[in-house]
């Protein structure tokens, strides 16, 4: 199938070709002729599937064939929000690209930084919106921004803004855009309830699309996880990399302040390291890059959007400072070590918040991980792995293994595993079940789950 047999126009047809894209993702050969259509659209696809393209090209065509009724100023007629600055740049970015040979004004609205220039560019009038929602709500309380006039809406990454506490701010927004003619395009990687309840309320008997997401890993990678106390991370990580600081690492951090303060402090240590987030410059993230990849840099510390250019064909260690929120980014970080054929070293590490995550991905991978404390830096409260709701402590039988008295070399070992080794299980395959999402704790274990016969959740091995 050719982009050609979707009904693109000319003008898109050009830019694609001159960007190198030949053949449509699957995800874009489902959601393109149907958004074309005019339906209203749940799509599940996660980040790397061509999501941007499957709600753009319509996006765009509708833009540049049903020019704007005069009456007035310009208003925005499409507004896409996005969960995280990052991904609205990158959306801006790619719209940019494809609509290179019409004429479609259009602003980029984030927060973090000052209104000035989105003031500007709201004032002299665009067709296009994208946006984070707590900006926008900003702009919506100063009037600076006009929804009246939307015709499309879509919706980039929903699971995670609902996980990131947008929800309210997206009802907000959604009162504030045109009730008929309108139509909205959802995006998520996975659909809570909460999502489900979003579409019934604000969609017209919305076309589903499905892409099976692609949350294989390769068998040559050794996941290991060490339980720690949050306040103790930091010295972990470093205890980790000081083993060996010849081994490049690529560290995954949930924030670029984060990311900054730890690159800091494993440089302040005496570790070469660099932070590559979307606070960077392309000239800086092209440079840290650079040096990690010419090994002059040993420690790249990365959040999960900024990272997703990272392409190294021999990466023998990645390790999860932070977990991520969505157990499907687990599979993007991991899958950057492993590479054909080699081994390689994924290595987390999980505090009690971080529990309800890995219960997450255990289930998402279906496999069990080998949980290891390391002494010195076990956690002062046992963490609470449990198997059912995220967060709540659950041992089957009454099995829990009797924590070692003060002193103790860790815990006590299962099915030969070396002292203060267990495992987090995925619990028994159900071939027939959808998975299960990542959400946050309020939403967990309302969506759709593959495996888990058992409630799928790591947990200690009270049985070997």
């Amino acid at each position: 199938m050719s982009f050609e047999s979707l009904g693109l126009a000319p003008f898109l047809l050009r830019a694609l070709a001159e960007q190198g894209y030949e053949t449509p993702t699957p995800i874009q050969q489902q959601a393109i002729p149907l958004a074309l259509d005019g339906h209203d659209l749940l799509a599940g696809a996660q980040t790397g599937t061509g999501k941007t393209a499957a709600f753009g090209l319509p996006l765009l065509q509708h833009l540049g064939t049903s020019p704007q009724a005069v009456n007035g100023p310009r208003r925005p007629r499409a507004l896409v929000l996005a969960p995280t600055r990052e991904l609205a740049t990158q959306v801006h970015d790619s719209l940019r690209g494809y609509s290179k040979y019409l004429r479609i004004p259009s602003a980029v609205i984030y927060g973090g930084v000052g209104m000035g220039n989105q003031l500007d560019t709201l004032r002299r009038g665009v067709d296009l919106v994208i946006a984070c929602p707590g900006r926008l709500i900003d702009h919506i309380e100063r009037r600076s921004v006009d929804l009246s006039g939307i015709e499309i809406l879509v919706l980039d990454e929903a699971d995670r803004m609902l996980d990131m506490g947008f929800l309210p701010s997206i009802k907000r927004i959604l009162a504030k855009l045109p009730k008929q003619n309108r139509q909205t395009l959802l995006f998520s990687a996975t659909f809570p309830e909460s999502i489900k309840q979003l579409a019934m309320e604000f969609m017209r008997h919305p076309r589903e699309v499905q892409v099976t997401p692609q949350n294989t890993v390769a068998e040559t990678i050794a996941h290991r996880v060490h339980p720690v106390d949050t306040a103790r991370k930091r010295e972990l990580l470093l205890h980790l990399l000081a083993q060996d600081a010849r081994v490049q690492t690529l560290v995954f951090a949930k924030t670029k302040h984060g990311s900054d303060k730890l690159a800091t402090f494993l440089e302040k240590s005496g570790i070469q390291a660099a932070a590559i987030h979307g606070n960077k410059s392309q000239g800086q993230r092209l440079r840290a890059l650079g040096d990690f990849k010419a090994g002059k840099v040993k420690v790249l510390v990365a959040t999960d959007i900024a990272a997703r250019g990272i392409d190294i064909d021999q990466l023998p260690r990645v390790i999860n400072f932070d977990l991520p929120m969505v157990a499907e980014d687990y599979v993007h970080r991991i899958g950057r070590t492993g590479r054909n054929g080699s081994s390689g070293e994924a290595i987390s590490l999980v505090s009690q918040d971080d529990a309800k995550y890995l219960r997450q991905i255990v289930r998402l991978l279906e496999r069990d991980m080998e949980i290891r404390d390391l002494a010195g830096f076990e956690p002062q409260v046992p963490i609470r792995w449990g198997n059912s709701a995220p967060g709540k402590a659950e041992v089957p039988g009454g099995q829990r293994p009797p924590r070692k008295p003060a002193g103790g070399r860790g815990r006590r070992p299962h099915g030969g595993a070396g002292d203060g080794q267990r495992h987090a299980h995925a619990g028994a395959k159900s071939h027939g079940a959808p998975r299960e999402a990542a959400r946050k704790p309020a939403e967990a274990g309302r969506g759709r789950r593959r495996g888990g016969g058992n409630g799928g959740g790591p947990r200690r091995d009270a049985t070997r």
